[in-house]
Formats: C-alpha cells, structure tokens, sequence
C-alpha cells in the first residue's frame, strides 16, 4: 500500500474539482453554479481534510461543519477510487472526531447516499429520526466528470 498521509489543509477548488472526478461522491452536487459553489465551499467549512499519497495526489477529502463543542456534520467525504478500501476514509472520519473534540463529546451527524451506508454501518453509526430540512434550491443531478 502506498504511504497516504492525511493533514488539516485548504484544498484549492481546481483540485477538488479534480479530485471529484475520481470519485463517487461528485454526484452529490446540483449542476446550477457548480463552480462558484465549489469555490465557497472550500473556503468556508470549518474542517478541511486532505489525504495524499507519496507523490501529492488528493486521494481523500473530508469536509465537516462543527462548533468544537458538541457536534460534527460531515458535509462530505470521499476517496478517490483507486484507494477505495484501503481504510482512508475511516481514518479520515477518526481524525475529523479527533480534531472537532473527540469521541466523548462530540456527536457525528451526516447525510449518507445508499451506497455508503455499509460504511458508515461499520463505524458504528446509525440512522437517526431527529434531522429536519428545509430544501428549496434548484438541484439538477449530474456527476462532475
């Protein structure tokens, strides 16, 4: 396995953008103003984590919201699909935990599409009754490529 080692970093939206396009988690985004998201994006969460391999690579991406209180919502985590199972994106969410206040307080809230779900299962998490939305955006589904 190639070394990955994973850093709290600003990704710039060039390379995040790049960085979608080998993996799944691009089609979670509306098409409308893709870019000019992207960019905000990048700038404002309050958790940015980057995975790379030996050579640079973003290979893993984790995006979260947290007060540094009581909780972390993932806005998005995703790993390239070369070094997918190569526990990544476990290491991405311990480090997240670790970093927005650990295990015994802060609570870890996301939205998983079906096919992370399995994962998300193995870390222990389950479904939750208790999130409300409010959703009034055009939202065209795409995937970057």
């Amino acid at each position: 396995m190639t070394d990955i080692t994973i850093r709290e970093e600003r990704i710039s939206a060039e390379e995040y953008i790049d960085f979608l396009k080998r993996t799944d988690l691009g089609s979670q985004y509306p098409k409308e103003r893709f870019e000019e998201r992207i960019r905000k994006l990048v700038k404002n969460v309050s958790l940015s984590l980057v995975a790379r391999n030996s050579e640079g690579l973003a290979v893993g991406v984790l995006f979260g919201l947290t007060d540094y209180c009581y909780w972390l919502y993932i806005t998005d985590l995703g790993v390239d699909r070369d070094y997918e199972r190569q526990g990544i994106g476990r290491r991405l969410m311990k480090e997240a935990h670790e970093l927005a206040g650990g295990e015994k307080d802060i609570a870890v809230y996301l939205i998983a599409n079906e096919n992370a779900v399995p994962f998300y299962q193995k870390l222990g998490m389950k479904y939750s009754d208790d999130v409300m939305q409010y959703n009034h955006i055009e939202w065209t589904e795409w995937t970057v490529e």
